[in-house]
């Protein structure tokens, strides 16, 4: 289908690349964690160009999801189409398959296809971001709770939102690891 193509074309354009270029900042993937990423903008370059990348990942999602959505695509191929977001963000083929972890881009889809998850897994991402000042284990936690509050408000979708959970906590092993070993770094100030 169409809008699986549309999906990980539009998930593999890397907003963090193009935010860092024209401000005229070094690439993210070359500073830092090395991931072309919100937490990582945030690490090395400030608030200011995070946010960008933050609306900009999450926002990339959105057309292709609210595509397959609007045609009353089944549950099973919206979860498809923001599964190649997704993958698109993570595996972009025109970056060497070397993208980001999907956070921002999953955030995008969650809003389209179960806003009351986003938006509750996102309070839950700002919160322990907040606390523990450190965006891995926020993300981490919040993609495992994604799928429980789906069971909760849209069950139809827990298992899209659970595959979408998996990739995210996949593309987290490193920092799972660094965590472990206490060497995660936090955010730029903290």
């Amino acid at each position: 289908m169409v809008w699986i193509v549309v999906g990980y074309l539009s998930g593999s354009w890397l907003a963090a690349l193009s935010v860092c270029r024209l401000a005229g900042v070094g690439d993210p993937r070359q500073h830092g964690s090395f991931n072309p990423g919100f937490s990582n903008v945030l690490r090395l370059y400030g608030p200011r160009l995070a946010a960008v990348t933050l609306l900009l990942d999450a926002l990339k999602a959105m057309p292709a999801v609210l595509g397959a959505k609007l045609m009353n695509c089944p549950v099973w191929l919206q979860g498809l189409v923001g599964l190649a977001v997704l993958l698109g963000h993570s595996f972009p083929l025109w970056h060497h398959f070397r993208g980001g972890k999907a956070v921002a881009s999953a955030f995008g889809v969650l809003l389209i296809l179960v806003p009351n998850v986003a938006l509750l897994s996102a309070v839950i991402w700002a919160l322990l971001a907040w606390r523990l000042k450190t965006a891995a284990m926020a993300s981490l936690a919040s993609a495992l709770v994604a799928p429980l509050i789906c069971a909760w408000l849209a069950p139809a979708y827990f298992m899209v939102v659970g595959g979408f959970s998996l990739l995210v906590l996949a593309r987290h092993g490193l920092n799972i690891r660094r965590l472990r070993r206490g060497e995660e770094p936090p955010f730029r100030g903290s």
